[in-house]
């Protein structure tokens, strides 16, 4: 095919095949949002085409306006995800960034703010046990700027006004002992009672879990913190699960009403919770004891929470 000109750079031949070397990843790179002439009969991997006139015009959306490279078992990996990975294990071979010079806490909520919101549930099966961990020690970091200790990744505190929407979360945490071993994954829903208080529940999808969903619902409400009780390291929020017996008089439609809770949700547990990035939350539980020779004792491992913006 002989080339076609514009102007003083001749165009590509749009039909010859690519080529690419054995040091490149099969990196993907979106096209620009613009129409385009094109020869009839390209077509696009990457982009869905929509042809008017001869013209073609490019519809991207969050799951494809972003690099990903194609692993040999052929699914994607999407690089702004695989930038949090990275920073939260980095490989042994790189040598990390002096602490000194930059803010952890601030890189670590940039990369999480370059994620698609509807793409950031993905790192609830990206980040395993350690690596959330990982993320509440870096999140403390955080409070190392006054002014970047002021941003928090969602607003979860009733407004004046009262009135806030039904926010939904999915949550991974490592589990803990016999008594909470279904926590391994489930979700959390925030609301706003009647009261002027913000309260929340966990909901859990497993089997045991789903007795616990329906007879003994494990209500928490929130409040501001600054510190964590038995570290005294800092915090944002604690979600107080008490003995389970809350005033509730409005809660969400199809929620079971509050009943004492099981054990240890009844033993003072408390969540104490750091904000990440935008939409995302790292919990550590502690269970506080009533008694007051008890000594406070880690519940489970961190928690990751991830705001489900489908759900809200």
């Amino acid at each position: 095919m002989s080339s076609i000109t514009c102007n003083r750079h001749p165009l590509p031949n749009l039909h010859a095949p690519r080529r690419r070397t054995p040091f490149s990843p099969q990196t993907h790179f979106p096209l620009p949002r613009v129409g385009f002439t094109i020869f009839p009969g390209l077509k696009s991997y990457n982009q869905r085409l929509a042809f008017n006139s001869g013209v073609v015009e490019v519809h991207a959306s969050a799951w494809d306006e972003k690099p990903y490279e194609i692993l040999p078992t052929g699914k994607i990996s999407y690089l702004d995800e695989q930038d949090v990975v990275t920073f939260l294990d980095p490989p042994k071979e790189l040598i990390p960034l002096d602490p000194i010079s930059y803010n952890p806490a601030a890189y670590l909520w940039k990369k999480i703010e370059d994620i698609p919101e509807e793409r950031r549930l993905r790192l609830l099966r990206l980040l395993n046990p350690r690596l959330i961990s990982r993320a509440w020690e870096i999140a403390g970091t955080r409070y190392d700027d006054p002014k970047f200790a002021k941003k928090i990744a969602s607003n979860v505190l009733c407004k004046e006004d009262g009135q806030m929407p039904l926010e939904f979360y999915n949550c991974r945490t490592s589990g803990g002992p016999s008594p909470i071993a279904w926590m391994n994954f489930f979700k959390k829903a925030i609301f706003c009672s009647d009261d002027g208080s913000t309260y929340g529940r966990f909901i859990s999808g497993s089997i045991v879990g789903q007795l616990v969903n329906s007879f003994c619902p494990l209500y928490f409400v929130v409040n501001q913190l600054k510190e964590v009780m038995s570290t005294e390291q800092p915090c944002d929020l604690a979600y107080e699960f008490g003995d389970g017996l809350f005033s509730l008089h409005q809660y969400p439609q199809g929620f079971p009403r509050p009943v004492k809770h099981p054990y240890p949700f009844d033993d003072q547990v408390v969540i104490y919770i750091r904000h990440v990035g935008p939409g995302v939350l790292v919990g550590q539980a502690w269970q506080e004891g009533k008694e007051l020779e008890q000594l406070p004792q880690k519940l489970c491992g961190e928690i990751l929470m991830v705001k489900d913006h489908s759900a809200s």
